[in-house]
């Protein structure tokens, strides 16, 4: 779409091009939960230049999704980021090298015991790649966290989730126990340390920026909506 508009306005927590209200893919008004998340977006469709590119404008993205896809049908977006509690990334360690080990437990230790005092719940370790379940009663407690938050609250930790790996991860970034930057770190331990051992691999690279990408949209979408 070609940019038609010279004015982009907020009114009532909506966006409006020229007066004109700006609806979603599934042609439901654009109406932001917040003053700031609705001047964010805003500000991604005043950046309009010739024409609209999606990749530029994130936010617009996850409020559309929250809208059309979340809040049509919550339980069960719900229920998929809940799923990744089942194999978190944070619970499965490395055998050896005993200094890749202690990054590990030094990067993940914090969040497990947020975890476990925030929910009360008891968090399996394993070390290797062989699936462990984790107790049902702590599966339980981390899908009624996720199911507790509204369709744009899901709908910005959808992209933390599934770039980090971490439901755990990604709730204590949503509730303030750990920064973007110490949960992306914690995420990437073992891709850093790979890079270390044996150099950056060039694929690698571009894909990890781009997942840096979502994950930071995500984040930044979760502040505002505060």
């Amino acid at each position: 779409m070609k940019r038609f508009w010279k004015h982009v306005t907020v009114e009532d927590g909506g966006i409006r091009l020229d007066g004109r209200p700006i609806r979603t893919p599934g042609r439901a008004p654009l109406v932001l939960p917040t003053p700031a998340l609705a001047e964010a977006v805003a500000d991604e469709w005043r950046g309009v230049s010739e024409t609209v590119d999606p990749r530029a404008m994130p936010l617009t993205g996850l409020a559309n999704a929250a809208i059309d896809r979340v809040a049509a049908d919550p339980a069960s977006f719900a229920a998929g980021l809940a799923r990744y509690g089942e194999s978190d990334l944070l619970c499965y360690r490395a055998e050896s090298p005993p200094d890749l080990v202690a990054r590990q437990a030094a990067s993940w230790d914090p969040l497990l015991d947020w975890a476990r005092r925030r929910y009360d719940v008891h968090v399996e370790i394993a070390t290797g790649v062989i699936h462990r379940p984790q107790p049902a009663a702590t599966i339980a407690r981390l899908a009624d966290a996720v199911a507790a938050r509204t369709p744009f609250e899901i709908a910005g930790l959808s992209p933390i989730v599934t770039t980090t790996g971490s439901l755990i991860a990604a709730l204590a970034l949503f509730e303030g126990a750990a920064d973007a930057d110490m949960v992306w770190a914690a995420a990437h331990v073992d891709e850093a340390w790979q890079a270390e051992q044996w150099g950056e691999d060039d694929l690698a690279t571009r894909a990890r920026a781009a997942h840096r990408a979502d994950f930071d949209a995500g984040a930044r979408f979760l502040t505002l909506l505060r």
